[in-house]
């Protein structure tokens, strides 16, 4: 399926989706899955850059792992994105990173969501989520 994703979309780079941050190592287990997350993560990300995609959609927790096994030049998408200040633990994301923890790891891209759009102040939220990568690109 992702071979023929990756051959349909001629120039577009095509991402695979690993396992949803939202999934926790129980709820893996009780889908059946013997492995941990992040062991599942390296075995789709395997399939996904054997069938030639740009890279793959990960937590932040599994991008170095990502990263050192298939190179810097194999994206890593990485969503469940909770600034320290944001306050974890308050939604169903099971296996977040902070953006600094994230973008030190090799994340290429951050999908930040609820952090900035349910801030008091999300232009505010924004640009304190701007100063912490900045402060770890900076080094």
């Amino acid at each position: 399926m992702l071979a023929a994703a990756v051959a349909a979309a001629g120039t577009v780079g095509v991402l695979g989706i690993t396992v949803l941050t939202s999934v926790s190592a129980a709820e893996a287990r009780a889908a059946g899955f013997r492995e941990e997350p992040a062991e599942l993560v390296m075995r789709r990300a395997a399939a996904a850059h054997a069938a030639g995609c740009a890279g793959i959609v990960c937590s932040g927790l599994e991008v170095a792992g990502v990263k050192a096994r298939f190179g810097r030049s194999f994206l890593a998408v990485t969503p469940g994105i909770r600034p320290a200040w944001a306050g974890a633990g308050k939604d169903d994301q099971a296996r977040v990173a902070t953006p600094a923890a994230a973008v030190t790891a090799g994340s290429d891209y951050l999908v930040i969501g609820r952090p900035i759009r349910d801030a008091a102040d999300p232009r505010e939220a924004a640009r304190r989520v701007a100063d912490e990568i900045s402060a770890v690109t900076a080094l």
